[in-house]
């Protein structure tokens, strides 16, 4: 899977509201390198699984190093909720910008409202269509 690493939309560079440091960035290249070639050799459905399964060891891994153990089970809810928003939402963020890049129409976003209110236009936005959700 080919992936564009030199460019970041507007809505994914932020964290918070403060943009990430170059680092950020230059991990991730690191990180769609390895994957872009192990998808040659295993391919890429597999990878795709191989980098969930190994991203969800590691931020188990990540919650379990930074909580209190008395306050695991409390917070273990909480923790997978967030974690899976924020999966999603960085998921919606690249079709968006992918497909934008590649010319595919991936339909509406779930992140339209907040495209809007910041001015970004990205798929069908951009040709000022009004996503369905906000009819």
């Amino acid at each position: 899977m080919a992936e564009e690493t030199t460019t970041q939309p507007a809505a994914e560079q932020q964290n918070g509201g403060q943009q990430f440091p170059p680092q950020f960035f230059d991990c991730v290249n690191e990180y769609l390198e390895l994957t872009n070639k192990q998808s040659q050799k295993y391919g890429e459905k597999n990878i795709s699984l191989a980098a969930l399964f190994a991203s969800a060891r590691f931020n188990a891994h990540v919650f379990l190093s930074a909580v209190k153990p008395i306050a695991a089970a409390e917070e273990r809810t909480a923790f997978l909720d967030y974690m899976s928003t924020m999966y999603r939402r960085m998921l919606n963020e690249h079709l968006d910008g992918i497909g934008e890049e590649r010319g595919i129409d991936v339909g509406d976003s779930e992140l339209a409202d907040e495209y809007k209110a910041a001015g970004v236009k990205i798929g069908r936005l951009k040709d000022g269509e009004p996503a369905a959700a906000n009819e």
